[in-house]
């Protein structure tokens, strides 16, 4: 079995044997983990200016490493900076070239610290940072839907549970019970942020450091709102990212449900929406075929996103403390769940912008089937005086003989209505129209046009005051 010298390693003083190269492809995160590099460059630096700060490392010291941690971003942002495997992972790499630009200054940089609270700073920077492009990101979504739920309103549909008709609503309607989950959504992620947003540097391997570091002067650099309070969590809490993920998983949920129902929309038995051809793909073999690519494909990433969320939760289970080399396959379903829901959010808000033509006609004619007015009829005669489970049963015994007559509840005559109830009196047609069920629902939270209208404007200013707390 092929080997790398012990020697060659930052940690070898203590070994003897030759490290495997096995062992050396198997353990080592740089692949993966080279996308913290900015953000360990970020972390070194405000360590390094507290270090100087502090009188540990001199001014010289910082003056190289701050010119060597540019050469270094240089090389890496021209793509001339040459990852090595050996080196084990991101901070290795960096520190090595560090170290062979300014010599003993960048040997110094590590003083005070360890790779245990420097990983786990740089995943929680990276981290936050992901977690502000989401919110930025989820308000663009959020505002496509909010315009697409404007423009369809008033628009008639049937309502389902169990998938069968329902009562009557609006598109628009609907479409706003999707902005309340994705509003949910940003408030977990802005909540979770304030977890991310602490300090773990300072906490050196476990125990913290023998010499006199300032910890709330690198938080300030870093722009955390607080450090970690002790020592041994702030190496091995992973919470952090399990709550992100989790949030991630929620919203993929949501994204799926959204998914599932463009579906069954664009089957053309329903065809209540169109998808331009962008986010479609067609067959192989069958010309004929348009395929709603986009929604189905969200709906098989959503549990791909789950399983991020799983594996995090089974990475930590039983773990004792401290760090333990475990932890470094924290960052792959991190990395993954935020990769999915970026782009999840970049294409759905695309879709929903203009992508989705509504057809108003075949939503109306659906309406036509099912009795989506029944509970209307029961709730007349409840109003009349029936008590409602009576009236329930006397529209059962209608709506009965409305589908063996093969016609719509309305198209009962009077005489055929007064013959299930006498309290049934010429106006009751009224109350079995489309819109005039969607008209009596005229509350908070119900689907009357004028009621949709203004949650829309209601909705608009949440978004907006979420957005603006993000910002701040």
């Amino acid at each position: 079995m092929n080997s790398t010298p012990a020697s060659q390693y930052t940690w070898a003083g203590r070994f003897s044997e030759p490290v495997s190269d096995l062992v050396k492809r198997y353990t080592a995160s740089v692949a993966f983990d080279q996308r913290l590099w900015r953000h360990d460059m970020l972390g070194s630096l405000a360590h390094a200016r507290m270090l100087a700060r502090q009188g540990i490392l001199s001014a010289q010291d910082l003056a190289d490493i701050e010119r060597g941690m540019e050469i270094i971003r240089l090389e890496i942002e021209n793509g001339q900076f040459q990852w090595s495997m050996d080196l084990e992972d991101v901070h290795f790499n960096l520190e090595k070239r560090l170290t062979a630009l300014v010599g003993d200054a960048g040997k110094k940089l590590h003083t005070g610290r360890s790779r245990n609270d420097q990983v786990a700073t740089d995943l929680r920077l990276y981290l936050r940072d992901g977690i502000d492009d989401i919110l930025r990101l989820l308000g663009a979504f959020q505002r496509a839907l909010l315009a697409l739920a404007k423009r369809e309103a008033a628009t008639p549909m049937p309502g389902f549970t169990h998938l069968q008709v329902a009562q009557p609503v609006t598109f628009g309607h609907h479409l706003l019970a999707y902005f309340e989950m994705f509003l949910r959504d940003g408030e977990r992620f802005i909540d979770c942020r304030r977890r991310v947003n602490r300090l773990p540097l300072g906490a050196a391997a476990l125990a913290g450091t023998s010499y006199p570091i300032d910890r709330a002067f690198v938080a300030a650099e870093l722009g955390f709102e607080a450090v970690c309070e002790n020592s041994l969590d702030a190496v091995s809490d992973r919470d952090f990212a399990i709550e992100f993920c989790a949030a991630c998983s929620l919203f993929m949920t949501h994204v799926s449900r959204l998914s599932e129902e463009l579906v069954l929309w664009m089957h053309p038995r329903v065809g209540f929406v169109r998808l331009a051809d962008r986010f479609c793909t067609g067959s192989s073999i069958m010309p004929q075929k348009k395929n709603p690519d986009v929604p189905e494909l969200a709906r098989g990433k959503t549990g791909r996103v789950h399983g991020d969320l799983l594996a995090l939760l089974t990475l930590m289970k039983a773990q004792p403390l401290a760090y333990n080399k475990d932890n470094q396959e924290d960052k792959e379903p991190v990395f993954d769940a935020l990769d999915t829901v970026t782009d999840t959010l970049r294409i759905f808000a695309d879709m929903l912008a203009d992508g989705i033509h509504v057809r108003a006609d075949a939503m109306q004619e659906a309406l036509q089937q099912g009795f989506a007015t029944a509970t209307d009829l029961a709730d007349y005669l409840a109003k009349k005086g029936v008590p409602f489970r009576d009236a329930h049963a006397v529209v059962g015994a209608a709506v009965k003989a409305a589908e063996q007559k093969g016609v719509a509840l309305p198209e009962l005559s009077l005489a055929e209505l007064q013959a299930f109830s006498p309290r049934i009196e010429n106006d009751v047609f009224a109350a079995l129209t489309v819109e005039g069920s969607l008209a009596a629902r005229n509350h908070t939270g119900g689907t009357a046009p004028a009621q949709v209208a203004a949650a829309l404007l209601h909705a608009r200013k949440r978004l907006e005051t979420l957005l603006v707390s993000v910002s701040a």
